[in-house]
């Protein structure tokens, strides 16, 4: 599975080995079904740990597994989450035994790597729709006019993955709804990331809060909407 043709290869212009440009991208995903967890801490809250649920797990071309998470506007790679402010990773977690580690689990692997030869994995074109797989831990998306003055969540329903690695929070556009319920790969589908007035990605937690208006979700949200 893994492609070491660009390893001794380098881009003039970074410096760095094209292998982690092109052969980072993600290839495959699986949804995490049995709640395993991302630990991770910030330099606001000392020696605290935290934790977010994980999305799914990705192979990359290069061969590597990695559990995937919503992370601000975004899907990201657990291990590549090392901002000390917003977040550093500092492992996975199986709440279910309490066991921490630190490379994803072999099941998920095996699951990754089998299915990726069953499909014969084949570079595609940039925007072409690889896989797609349902949301399962209850993200939603934020958007926030251009006034920043009105505040909407919507529930994201898929994940959709690109032939450039890129993985979309595709959401339902309620004016093109034929059937329901509405499910990943319906033509009504369209990606959060696409729209001028989305923000964040938040988990159910949190966009409950939200949507409680809890004074310190609120707060919250209201600092990252106005960062620049």
């Amino acid at each position: 599975m893994t492609d070491h043709s660009y390893r001794n290869v380098v881009d003039l212009f970074t410096g760095e080995p094209i292998e982690t440009s092109a052969n980072r991208r993600v290839i495959r995903l699986a949804p995490e079904l049995d709640g395993l967890e991302m630990l991770y801490s910030n330099s606001s809250n000392g020696s605290d740990l935290y934790t977010l649920k994980i999305l799914c797990w990705g192979l990359k071309a290069n061969g590597d597994v990695v559990g995937l998470v919503p992370w601000l506007n975004s899907i990201v790679a657990c291990p590549e989450i090392k901002d000390p402010l917003d977040g550093r990773f500092e492992g996975y977690f199986d709440p279910g035994i309490e066991e921490i580690f630190h490379e994803a689990p072999i099941h998920k692997i095996v699951e990754l790597e089998t299915a990726a030869e069953y499909f014969e994995f084949e570079k595609g074109k940039a925007e072409e729709v690889m896989q797609e797989i349902p949301d399962t831990i209850g993200t939603h998306a934020v958007f926030m006019d251009e006034q920043r003055e009105n505040l909407t969540l919507t529930e994201v329903v898929s994940w959709r993955l690109y032939g450039s690695g890129e993985i979309h929070g595709m959401l339902i556009n309620h004016d093109t709804v034929e059937t329901t319920p509405v499910l990943p790969g319906d033509h009504c589908l369209y990606p959060a990331q696409g729209t001028t007035d989305f923000h964040y990605f938040f988990q159910h937690h949190i966009a409950n809060k939200i949507k409680s208006e809890d004074p310190e979700a609120l707060a919250a949200i209201a600092a990252l909407v106005t960062s620049p």
